[in-house]
């Protein structure tokens, strides 16, 4: 068994009482202590420097484990001064690994229980295979989404096997839950099975799931008891029983993997765990969101965001009246995903395996493919020669990740191939405000050959296949907030505005955010349970806002950064204003249809200002009212925190809350 690999104490000690540059007026210092900070084993929450030592001696006690592991030959000095190297950027906030990474790595769960797979943002799985195994690309989204995986899928299963009706004629099955995620997943698939091969009747016993309100250790948050497991047996099996001798539908596929999202994230902040994509032409697959059609769906429709595979040389027209009414679907070329890395450098058709993509499209993927995104802060760095320094260790970080194998066969047989990552770029709009869209030109395309570079030297450094695609721009989301920049490519709705958090109402965060002179009240609506505390952000001077960049400059933008950095994918979410600019989305597709690999859109609609708005755009007056009333802010001594851990793709752009 390979040893740890441990920073140097004297290394670490120079870090502990440095100020970590944390963003947005106390904002990024509060998302990290409420959503990454690990209670110790002395019951104390981790200071930024421990957990950043956490994560980079996770990373590197994962390579040092591979080296060792196939005798390639470890070289501690060497290692030693990369990790620290690491380290720095990573407390500076040069990059940063995704909040799996940040709230995983180097714990129990990667280095005791082995399960890697929680270290990556995303997934996808293809249902074109039910024939070969019914229940299983359902049981992989479940499997997924509780590891805080986000999953796309897609309808293409649909019509290929028949629901049958279970056989009440043989003994029924009893299956006492186990109360961990395997059994979860294994209640899944016994009740998938009974109506996918009429097997006999399955009943459930919940009794020794833990309680609701109870620690889930290792992973973080608590329980939200059986109530949920039990509502999805019962929600699907009414679904199934509609479906009875009949081949499987398009509704029915995505209503089981929707209602597996909404039991996953129940007692959650709902954030989108799911991307679905279907065909543009098929009536009932757009009819999906239309609760006019569809009400039994209004209840869990909002867990998976709804894309279509869009076909080059297509009539946009009728699916753009569908999104002025409500945002969906959006678009995935898989022709240009699949033909293409950079679209600078031509076709190259090396993924021409890939099947779809994650929650918000930042990656293309393969049936069963995990990815892991990083995320780089351009505005960090005050010369290029820095930059590209940076990116050796976020490519670093995400190579490293692909070294771990899942416990799903299918996953690591892809992976081991591809070995496919996303570095990303974050702050794109207060880079192009400050230096302008030459500068960042520049940037990323010396930074892009930089992690060709890297990738070729790694891979031969761990004898593992190069990677299929490296680079991507992710919409980011709290991670982006620790640094206090802007999220991916995407423009503030203003610049001077309040940011609302909620928290609950026993957190230890709440007195030093008091005695700093926050603004802190009981949430409206859940006044017993939760409290909101107001912060004051600045995105910087001279930067525009969302309002003022037509649809032609966003898909301007998106198609920029596809052809100069992203091999992957621009993950981009274009808001229009459905008065001007609705009759324009069909030109605005069809003109950059070539030059795009997925985007989505998001009309602007005044819904009216209501109480405790997460965003509220002020004027500058008041910004510096509220900063000149802010102190001091310490959470020093903080103990026994429990983290309310980001699941899933988590961003602000591709969030849907449910009502």
């Amino acid at each position: 068994m390979s040893e740890k690999f441990t920073l140097s104490n004297n290394f670490v000690n120079k870090y502990k009482r440095k100020k970590p540059p944390f963003g947005f007026n106390g904002l990024g210092e509060l998302v990290y202590m409420r959503t990454y900070s690990r209670i110790k084993e002395n019951g104390k929450n981790e200071r930024w420097w421990e957990t950043v030592q956490r994560v980079v001696e996770g990373t590197y006690s994962m390579q040092k484990r591979w080296i060792d592991s196939h005798s390639l030959g470890w070289n501690p000095w060497q290692a030693q001064a990369s990790a620290q190297e690491m380290y720095d950027r990573m407390f500076n906030m040069k990059f940063l690994p995704p909040g799996r990474g940040l709230w995983a790595m180097g714990t129990a769960i990667t280095e005791e229980k082995g399960l890697y797979a929680a270290l990556n943002n995303c997934a996808f799985v293809s249902t074109s295979t039910l024939k070969e195994d019914y229940s299983k690309p359902f049981c992989f989204l479940m499997d997924a989404s509780m590891l805080g995986v986000g999953v796309g899928f897609d309808v293409k299963g649909t019509g290929e096997i028949m629901v049958k009706s279970p056989n009440k004629n043989r003994k029924s099955e009893q299956f006492e839950i186990p109360d961990t995620r395997e059994g979860w997943v294994e209640s899944l698939k016994l009740l998938l099975d009974s109506y996918f091969h009429g097997t006999s009747v399955v009943y459930f016993n919940y009794d020794i799931i833990r309680g609701e309100g109870e620690p889930i250790k290792g992973f973080g948050g608590v329980s939200s008891g059986h109530k949920p497991l039990k509502e999805v047996h019962q929600e699907i099996r009414k679904v199934l029983d509609k479906n009875i001798d009949e081949p499987i539908t398009t509704t029915t596929i995505v209503d089981i993997m929707n209602l597996v999202g909404k039991c996953v994230v129940a007692g959650n902040v709902r954030r989108t765990a799911e991307i679905v994509f279907g065909d543009p032409y098929d009536e009932e697959y757009l009819d999906l969101k239309n609760y006019k059609v569809n009400k039994h769906r209004e209840q869990y429709g909002w867990t998976s965001n709804n894309s279509i595979y869009a076909e080059l040389g297509m009539d946009y027209t009728d699916v753009c009246k569908r999104i002025t009414d409500n945002g969906e679907p959006g678009f995935a070329w898989l022709e240009n995903m699949r033909g293409y890395s950079r679209l600078k450098n031509g076709r190259d058709n090396k993924d021409h395996r890939a099947a779809g993509g994650n929650p918000c499209l930042e990656q293309t993927l393969e049936s069963y493919e995990l990815c892991c995104l990083v995320e780089t802060f351009p505005t960090n760095h005050d010369t290029l020669k820095d930059y590209l320094r940076t990116l050796k260790y976020a490519y670093l970080y995400a190579k490293t990740v692909t070294l771990g194998k899942t416990h799903w066969p299918d996953t690591n047989r892809v992976m081991l191939r591809n070995r496919r990552i996303g570095c990303s770029v974050s702050g794109v709009a207060q880079f192009i405000t400050k230096s302008g869209i030459d500068v960042l030109k520049n940037w990323l395309e010396e930074g892009y050959d930089t992690i060709q570079e890297w990738d070729k030297m790694y891979s031969d450094w761990l004898a593992v296949p190069r990677s299929i695609k490296t680079t991507s721009v992710k919409p980011s989301g709290t991670v982006s907030l620790l640094v206090g920049v802007t999220p991916g490519m995407h423009y503030p709705e203003s610049r001077f505005y309040i940011r609302r958090m909620r928290l609950s109402n026993q957190s230890e965060l709440i007195e030093p955010l008091k005695r700093a002179g926050y603004t802190i009240e009981p949430a409206f609506g859940s006044e017993d349970t939760t409290m909101v505390v107001d912060v004051p952000i600045d995105a910087g001077e001279g930067i525009r806002t969302a309002a003022e960049l037509s649809i032609w400059e966003q898909f301007s933008l998106a198609a920029f950064l596809q052809r100069h950095w992203a091999d992957n994918q621009v993950s981009c979410t274009a808001t229009f204003n459905p008065e001007t600019e609705a009759d324009e989305l069909p030109h605005a597709l069809n003109y950059f249809q070539y030059r795009l690999k997925g985007i989505s859109l998001l009309p602007r609609k005044n819904g009216g200002a209501y109480k405790q708005m997460p965003y509220e755009a002020i004027d500058e007056k008041t910004y510096h009212f509220e900063v000149e009333k802010l102190g001091y802010l310490s959470f020093v001594g903080i103990e026994g925190e429990e983290a309310e851990v980001d699941k899933f793709c988590n961003n602000d752009m591709c969030e849907l809350p449910g009502e």
